[in-house]
């Protein structure tokens, strides 16, 4: 053991050479490795992944045509205060149209719709081309000739009566040539839903229920008396309260409150169309039910 120990012992001057040497080597060691991280960093340049850059700009541009509103054609006579601000008119305009409306006037062209709201001729031009008027509105030339043959002995054109298409019995409805006892059932059963029709287009939402029969319902039919409907608060109810709206699906109003959750809140109608699924053709619609 004393042999051993006689390796271990060590004077002061030898206690101090041993510690500068592993000083030494300790630096030494952090140097090299300074200097190897640093050559590391200017022979590896970060290069970008192309694949990788042209997915995430391909997901911008898709991100992008999300947030446009995708245009369908309408019938301008139904324009809600909604619709018509998202088209850009003026609450004036608005309300000419609104007045004009509330005389049981209807306007069938573009230059007459321009007439009574006094809209500009740059306005128009950009949501003109998906104006949709009835059929039998562009052959009216034809027929008001017609009829200017075919007076009474007073020499009065005979008038043509609506009848309430929120009143009309599956009776009535099957005097319409294409309207038989089932459709006539489901269209009753469709307006119980909806608690009323609210517009005459929303008779083209009925299943099974085709296009020419629809033209020839509402040369009849007419929304006389509105019923009072409860709008339902979009950033207020739950899923369950929105999915009692016919237009949407149970899974489509719990898209909207996670929407909603997530975004803090609704502050147009409009972001409803960037909810995936959500039937953007019918905002128009479904607007009429809803508010913030």
């Amino acid at each position: 053991m004393n042999i051993f120990k006689s390796h271990f012992k060590f004077n002061k001057q030898e206690r101090s050479g041993i510690f500068f040497l592993l000083l030494f080597l300790i630096t030494v060691q952090v140097g090299y490795y300074l200097y190897k991280t640093k050559a590391i960093g200017q022979s590896l340049p970060l290069k970008v992944d192309s694949a990788v850059q042209a997915e995430i700009d391909s997901l911008k541009i898709l991100a992008s045509t999300k947030d446009t509103v995708r245009m369908y054609p309408f019938n301008p006579n139904f324009i809600t205060d909604f619709k018509g601000y998202t088209l850009g008119m003026s609450v004036a305009e608005i309300d000419r149209l609104h007045e004009f409306r509330s005389k049981r006037r209807f306007v069938n062209s573009a230059k007459e719709f321009q007439n009574v709201t006094k809209v500009s001729d740059s306005l128009l031009s950009t949501f003109s081309p998906y104006f949709k008027f009835p059929e039998w509105t562009q052959n009216r030339k034809t027929k008001s000739t017609f009829k200017s043959n075919t007076f009474t002995q007073n020499n009065k054109v005979k008038e043509v009566v609506w009848k309430d298409l929120n009143t009309a019995t599956a009776e009535d409805l099957r005097m319409i040539s294409g309207i038989g006892e089932k459709l006539s059932t489901r269209i009753i059963k469709f307006r119980d839903r909806l608690g009323g029709f609210l517009v005459e287009d929303q008779l083209q939402d009925v299943y099974g229920l085709e296009a020419d029969v629809v033209e020839r319902t509402l040369k009849k039919f007419k929304v006389i008396t509105k019923p009072n409907i409860l709008k339902i608060n979009v950033n207020t109810a739950t899923a369950e309260e929105l999915s009692k709206l016919i237009y949407l699906q149970k899974h489509v109003a719990k898209s909207i409150v996670n929407y909603r959750n997530l975004n803090g809140s609704i502050n147009s109608l409009n972001e409803l169309v960037k909810i995936e699924e959500f039937p953007s053709e019918r905002i128009n619609r479904i607007a009429l039910y809803l508010s913030l």
